[in-house]
């Protein structure tokens, strides 16, 4: 008997899940500016990833006879050089690789700790819900700023793989919360209950029934994360804690060009513009599957 209840309720959950995504996927192609916005994001990353091998010049080299050269769109310098004579197309290009790839390594991080600390906490419920929530608190009354410098500090400033991990290992409190409130509403309904009934462990609990129907929300919170992730390692690089010379991130070629941004406005404006569009990009893909996925849009 308890067998056939958990089948059904398996079944009726499995159509309303297809159903669910189906339609999650519907609104998505309607929304024409998600659809621009996530084709600007995917142009700028495949640029980032293939084009600094269109230039002949590497990330890191020199050219004394161009030092601080304005825009060559007929020339060798595409986008102008740097005070040191580097091109700034390929090192814009380089930049964005690295702040792309410190973001989305930063918010796969911080989603696969803070699904596994919320829906663990939601679940459960009790004294080892309220526990492992009065540590998020503890943790989100810590300043943001303070625990990633001093963990870059720690473990090696400079560093992108330590980089991405510090900002990754502070950035899942608000997605902890977001999963443990979606675990919570879902701790008592007739799937969860028909699986508790058939014996089935919290762990495949967990795995099989909370998690897969926390994913939408985890979706639109990671897509919202990324440009936050963005923003916070240019900060980073802008204050000269993120990543060092010669690598260069979109926030370290800011710096360096808000230095000689009245003598020479490109090497500001060049990595500026790109930062800019990968914000609004993210933030217009995050909005759009934020609609897409919720069903009171439907």
């Amino acid at each position: 008997m308890a067998g056939s209840i958990r089948a059904c309720a398996m079944t009726d959950r499995a159509l309303f899940a297809r159903g669910l995504w189906r339609d999650a996927w519907s609104r998505l192609r309607l929304n024409v500016l998600a659809q621009i916005a996530a084709g600007a994001v995917l142009l700028i990353a495949v640029a980032a990833l293939l084009g600094p091998s269109l230039s002949p010049y590497a990330y890191d080299k020199l050219d004394w006879t161009s030092i601080a050269v304005g825009p060559q769109l007929n020339g060798t310098h595409w986008l102008g050089t740097d005070r040191l004579g580097r091109d700034l197309f390929v090192r814009t290009l380089h930049g964005a690789r690295i702040s792309l790839a410190i973001a989305l390594l930063a918010t796969a991080v911080s989603a696969l700790i803070g699904v596994a600390w919320g829906a663990t906490a939601g679940y459960i419920g009790g004294r080892t819900d309220s526990a492992m929530m009065r540590t998020v608190d503890i943790l989100n009354s810590l300043p943001y700023l303070f625990l990633v410098i001093t963990l870059t500090t720690l473990f090696g400033r400079g560093n992108p793989y330590v980089l991405f991990a510090a900002i990754g290992a502070v950035g899942w409190l608000t997605m902890a919360r977001i999963v443990r409130g979606q675990a919570v509403s879902l701790r008592h309904q007739p799937f969860i209950e028909a699986a508790r009934a058939s014996g089935a462990r919290t762990h495949h609990i967990l795995l099989r029934h909370v998690v897969p129907n926390v994913l939408g929300p985890v979706i639109v919170y990671a897509a919202l994360t990324v440009p936050q992730m963005i923003l916070f390692e240019s900060f980073l690089s802008f204050l000269g804690l993120g990543v060092q010379e010669p690598l260069a991130s979109l926030g370290s070629l800011i710096r360096d060009g808000a230095q000689d941004m009245e003598s020479a406005t490109w090497m500001l404006l060049v990595p500026a513009s790109v930062l800019v569009a990968l914000l609004l990009g993210f933030n217009f893909v995050g909005d759009g599957l934020r609609d897409a996925l919720d069903p009171r849009e439907s």
